[in-house]
């Protein structure tokens, strides 16, 4: 059954423009211009991503990105015509997991779309061995064949970057990784310089984790280096 993905921009140019590409790569394509009806659609149909247009005019896109990620760990590629760091990071911190500004290379598009689907795919697939699966680190365990971490029995809303992010560095207690590596292990894409991704999606983690772990600090920061969760 080929892949579904909602496309949510109210440009028909632009939007006509994302479904060929994506149609042309065997996809399944719904669209819409409208955030309320795109959250409609979300719960009705098997969404396996969203390419999700910033600048709308009602709801816009960060609020749908938001009450999308209330329920849902569908991959969300977001769409902005600005540029600057801090739209990108509000992007980014609201639960999206990339983003790209308009105007933008098809190609490029298609590119990151499969790369989340690939992740999405893979870390939803049952492990060959069952005692491969499963880490546990004090109250947190994370289980890879359910695709779910869980404090004390209590699952903790992670979108699926934030997963494999929890998921690398948890397997490799002790070891540190630079953002560089981070970024080309989870995203499967080259790094380029000022790509702040790795660390709003740390931050974020982080945040989530503490919560959920009376402020416990599992994600260690080495300046200068990288990240690593302690043995």
């Amino acid at each position: 059954m080929s892949k579904q993905i909602l496309i949510v921009d109210d440009d028909e140019k632009i939007a006509k423009l994302i479904e060929i590409y994506m149609l042309n790569e065997g996809f399944t394509v719904h669209r819409t211009g409208n955030g309320l009806q795109a959250l409609e659609m979300v719960e009705e149909l098997p969404i396996d991503l969203i390419i999700l247009d910033v600048m709308m005019p009602g709801l816009d896109g960060i609020s749908v990105c938001l009450k999308i990620r209330e329920t849902l760990t569908t991959p969300i590629l977001m769409l902005s015509a600005k540029d600057g760091d801090m739209d990108k990071i509000t992007g980014l911190m609201t639960g999206a997991d990339d983003y790209m500004v308009k105007p933008f290379n098809p190609l490029e598009l298609v590119a990151r779309v499969k790369s989340l689907l690939r992740r999405s795919s893979y870390f939803s697939q049952p492990p060959q061995q069952a005692s491969d699966h499963l880490i546990t680190l004090g109250s947190l365990h994370i289980d890879k064949e359910t695709h779910i971490a869980s404090v004390d029995g209590r699952p903790v809303k992670l979108t699926p970057i934030e997963f494999s992010i929890l998921h690398l560095l948890a397997s490799h207690p002790g070891r540190v990784f630079g953002s560089e590596e981070i970024f080309e292990l989870i995203w499967k894409d080259k790094y380029f310089e000022s790509n702040n991704s790795v660390t709003v999606h740390i931050s974020r983690l982080r945040d989530k984790l503490e919560k959920e772990m009376d402020g416990e600090k599992l994600i260690r920061t080495v300046w200068g280096v990288g990240y690593k969760i302690e043995g």
